[in-house]
This record gives C-alpha cells, structure tokens and sequence, in this order.
C-alpha cells in the first residue's frame, strides 16, 4: 500500500527546490547579463584600473617664448569600498595638514551624486588634489596605513609671466556642467576656464591613457594584467604657439597701469594679434593650485572687474576714429568725391541743430577733415546721404545701405576671435530706429553717429580691426591669437579675405587722410622719421571725462602693424591714445624702445587717472 504522505512531501520538497534553483538562477542571469552594478563590483574587485592622464600642451609666443608650462603634482584618491571602516582617521588628517571635520565633510561630498554625479564606492574618487612635492613625501612615506587610498601622479599649469591674463586664460577642476557635457570628464579632472585654455581645450588636453591592475580577494596589487595588454598610454595634448609678442604685451600693460582700457595690436597681413591688453588684470599665476578658488573670488569681487576682458567685452562709443569708416561709405556711394568741401563754423549747424567742432581752417575736404577731425564735415556727408532721394526711396533705404558698409567693416556682430566671451557691439538699422521714433525720423535724428557717437558702440577689438582693414586697402583676416596647433592646420576661418564694400579709390584717400593727421594734425605725436605712420585720433563723448582713443597702423605702404588704444577718461585722444599708440609701435618695429621712449613709457606708466563710483 503506497504512503500518499511521503509522496506528497516529496512533491512539495522538489517542488520548493526546483523554485529555489530557478529564482537562483534568474538572479544570476540578471546580475551577470543585465546588472550594471554587478558588472562594475566584480570587475573594479578583480582589477583596478588606473587613469593616466596626458601632459597638457605647452603654450608659447610667436617667438618661441615659454609662456605656460606644466609641473608635476599629486591628487589623493579614494576608494569608499575598500576604505570603510579601516581608517585611523586622526593619523591620516595629520599626516595631510587637514581636520576631521573638513574630512567628514569632503567624504560627504564624494558620496553626494548631486555633486559628484560620477560616483561610485568600488572606482577612485578625488579626495584631495595638487599636493606639493613636499606634501606626497610625507603621504607616501605612511600610504600603507591609510587602506582605500591611492595617490595620482599629474601635471599642473604654470605661468611663466605676469603678462596676458585674459589671452591665456586658466586651468580649474571640472563643474558638474562640464561632467554632463562631456563624457571625457570625470570628477577632479581639470578643464581650461577661460582664454585660450578654454576656447582650445580639446586640442590642449590630449587623451587619457590607463593601465588595468590585477588585485587579490584582500584588493592587494598582484600587478599589470595580462602584461599590459590591454593598457593604453596616454597621448600629450598639442603644444600652441601663440601670435602674441609677450613683450610687446607686457609694455602694454605697463602703459595702462593705474587705467582701465585696452590696447589691441594686429599684424595686418594676417590678422594675428601680436598683443591685447586689458586694464585693470591680474598675475595669471594667482590662477594655479588650492589657492585658485580663493583668488577667483577675490577677483570676482573686484569692483574695478579685473576678470572683464574688454579688449574684446568692453562695448564703446569710437569717436572720431569711426569717421575713417564715414568717408569710405559715403565716397564710395557718391556722396561726396575727393574733393567735396563742407563749411565748418565751429561746428554742423543746421535748423537748429548745432555738432560742436574745434577750430580750423573751412571749408575742408576729405583728407583735410580727417587730418583735423573735423565734426561737421563727417556730420554734412551722413544728412546727405539719409536725405538722397535720388539715389535712396526713403530714410530707411538710405539708413540700411550705411549700416551694410559698417557689417562689412566687421562692425554689429562678433569678429570670431578665437577667445571666449567677445562682444558684437551695435549698429543701429532702420528697424532700430523706427521702434525708437515710431517711423518719425530723418539724418538730423541721427547724425551723431557718423561721428562715432549716439548708439554706436565697437569693441577695442573691432577699432583696431578697422586700422588693420584701412592698412590692407579693403580687407582684413578674422583677428586670431593662435598662430599654430601642433600637427594641425589653421582654421580657415583665419585664412580668408574678408572684403569691405568700400571701394579702393576710397581706402588710398582715407589712408592720405590718416597720414596727414600724423604729419601735422591731431596725430602729430605719432610722427616718425624712420617709418610712416597713419593715425586717426578719438575723443568720445563721456558723462564724465571724455575717453581717449587711438587707431592707426606702420608702415603707411607696408604696414606691419595696426593699432587700437582706448583709454576710459583719458581726454583728448592726444592725451593718451596718441603717445601710447606711438610707443607700442615703436617696440614692436624697432624691437625695443630708445632711451627717450623708454623715458616716456615709465612717465605714462606712473601716471594715474581718478575713477569714480560711475566708472565701476
């Protein structure tokens, strides 16, 4: 007789089991095949991959000069699954100079996904970065207590100058937005932040290389795995050589001490920018290791804004050297000929309407009126021009055609200097001015802006652009600091001709012009006798002081170099632009500066303009 009993537990017995063995061995399919988390515990236990990071390129100037190098420095890193528990807590924050509570709060922030979204307790976490020399020898004698830390040998970046802050800009730890950007970056990895650092970081930062270690079941370092076979070494970013002269940048900011401005060099052939100066600035080696938060902080609080690259941020009225842009229009529109003459009674009168001028000999033509800057002459050929009903059907036909010869002049949008954060400045169109004056306008509404006033607003960037587009006869290269990438072409955004709607006829009267301002106009200063210089002088309306403003460029029929000064409150155009034009051209052409030069460069440099509130 059979024991249904018996067969029934046997039944529920295999039944259970066969359920165990098969829940068992869905988990197992789930973890070895689906489960990210199982995939990264077995592998980070059996092996330890160690990142190896590339040596950053090197940076120098367009003669060779080392201007950002690298130095070794060390990064303590942690791994939270190996650490735990193990710690002696206190000998560890000895041994590294640190408390227990900045411990506390540092391990806090590794496992914190909000700021760290990159985490996981089985990889290497930076705990600590840019350890001196001195500081690793001391961590290194001890490493062997402290269980779950490793330290990562890498390079930090160094300055060799004081000089150019704003061009080459600075190394700094990676934000979460650039984790999220990019997966190259991981948490403590360093990424250029501004300048030339940023804007050529991918070129800069070459490849990470990384070698995978075999551990033990007690995570001790068996060595390379499969003799390195699947290692792979890290490639060294690409080194830069810049088009800046660094000594020719560092006259500049010597001459700008105690002032805010800018000065922009370009070599007109090419459209390099061989300097530009932005004043106040700062040493670039306050920008490197621990102490860079810090530093960044207490330039950001500047209220004088030290951090603003106005060279190429800095949005301002041109002056009189925005009338060079005038002649070339209306010249090449017909407005006027070589040899138009408008009447200039200290000034553009005219129902009313009264454009101050300084005295001088009336009435003048086109190059008599830019030797004198003359604002009447400049006033008379805009109101011609908006009021033309012959060759124009309305004001804003008229106003439209100005406003595409300033575009082509590389005025109202971005040049694309190749550095973050350049400004477009503003070109009024006719739309502008229709939503201003609800359609009720004409030339006298505007007139101020054929003088480089009212809403017209450059760039130091875009002034200079203009010297290097008149040394050029009608056409400029987009402005560029880089003048090479190591074992890359340049960008052909650099390389093309950018063609100006002015005539040539136009440009050899504007440049006769410019010639005699040096000769015996307002450019006297600037004069010579061992290279010809063109010179335009500015003073552009302020609510305070007037700035002082400086275009020109030399040679006159092989120019080398074209100029932009602008100096905030500086007066008259002669005051500053004009002798701080001349000086930085004659350091670049003649290679340094005479005795009398020099004279004058440590007299401008000691000189000091008052800033108000106003100018913050």
């Amino acid at each position: 007789m059979k024991d249904f009993e018996l067969e029934k537990r046997q039944l529920v017995i295999g039944g259970v089991a066969t359920f165990i063995v098969i829940v068992y061995l869905i988990r197992l399919f789930t973890l070895q095949l689906l489960s990210d988390d199982y995939k990264k515990n077995a592998d980070s236990n059996a092996f330890l991959k160690k990142i190896e990071f590339p040596s950053r390129g090197v940076i120098t100037d367009r003669h060779g000069r080392l201007l950002v190098y690298n130095q070794p420095a060390y990064d303590i890193m942690v791994v939270m699954n190996e650490e735990k528990g193990r710690l002696d807590t206190a000998e560890f924050c000895n041994t590294l100079g640190i408390t227990k509570d900045f411990f506390i709060r540092r391990m806090e922030e590794i496992k914190d996904r909000a700021k760290n979204p990159g985490y996981s307790r089985f990889t290497q976490q930076l705990f600590m970065s840019q350890l001196s020399d001195r500081e690793f020898s001391v961590f290194q004698e001890k490493i062997f207590r402290f269980p779950g830390f490793y330290v990562r040998k890498r390079s930090i970046r160094q300055y060799q100058y004081p000089y150019a802050a704003h061009v080459l800009g600075d190394v700094a730890e990676v934000s979460r937005s650039d984790i999220e950007a990019s997966d190259y970056y991981q948490s403590g990895d360093y990424i250029g932040k501004l300048g030339i650092e940023r804007s050529y970081e991918e070129q800069l930062r070459g490849e990470k290389g990384v070698q995978i270690l075999l551990r033990d079941a007690h995570g001790r370092i068996q060595g390379s795995y499969q003799d390195g076979k699947f290692d792979r070494k890290p490639v060294a970013g690409k080194d830069l050589t810049l088009s800046i002269d660094i000594k020719l940048q560092a006259l500049g900011e010597r001459l700008l001490e105690g002032k805010i401005g800018s000065i922009v060099a370009i070599e007109p052939a090419t459209g390099e920018v061989l300097c530009m100066v932005s004043s106040p600035t700062y040493d670039p080696r306050l920008m490197v290791g621990r102490q860079r938060g810090r530093h960044h902080m207490e330039l950001s609080r500047d209220v004088w804004k030290p951090l603003l690259n106005r060279s190429i941020m800095g949005q301002y009225p041109p002056g009189s050297t925005f009338k060079t842009s005038q002649g070339l229009t209306y010249m090449t529109e017909g407005i006027i000929t070589p040899t138009t003459q408008f009447p200039c009674h200290h000034g553009f009168n005219y129902r009313g309407l009264h454009v101050g001028c300084h005295g001088h000999a009336s009435p003048v033509a086109l190059v008599g009126a830019l030797s004198t800057s003359c604002n009447s002459y400049f006033c008379w050929g805009l109101f011609q021009m908006m009021s033309n009903r012959r060759r124009y059907r309305n004001v804003q036909e008229a106003m439209n055609t100005w406003r595409d010869y300033m575009v082509s002049m590389g005025f109202g949008y971005k040049l694309g200097i190749d550095l973050p954060g350049e400004k477009r400045g503003l070109i009024p169109n006719a739309s502008f001015y229709d939503k201003n004056y609800r359609g009720s306008w004409n030339g006298l509404t505007v007139i101020s802006i054929s003088i480089g006033q009212g809403e017209v607003n450059l760039t130091p960037l875009q002034i200079a652009n203009l010297g290097a587009t008149i040394a050029n006869r009608g056409y400029y290269y987009v402005p560029h600091v880089v003048r090479k990438v190591k074992g890359e072409p340049l960008d052909t955004l650099f390389t093309r001709r950018h063609y100006t709607k002015a005539s040539r006829r136009a440009y050899d009267y504007v440049v006769a012009g410019m010639r005699a301002s040096v000769l015996g106009g307002t450019c006297r200063a600037a004069n010579r006798a061992d290279y010809e210089v063109c010179g335009k002088t500015g003073t552009a309306q302020n609510r305070g002081q007037d700035h002082s403003v400086f275009m020109g460029f030399a040679p006159m029929n092989h120019p080398r170099i074209a100029i932009a000064v602008y100096v905030e409150n500086g007066g008259f155009g002669a005051d500053y632009g004009v002798p701080i034009g001349s000086l930085m051209m004659e350091q670049y052409l003649k290679g340094k500066l005479s005795e009398a030069s020099e004279a004058r460069a440590r007299d401008f440099q000691n000189r000091r303009i008052a800033y108000g509130r106003s100018n913050r």
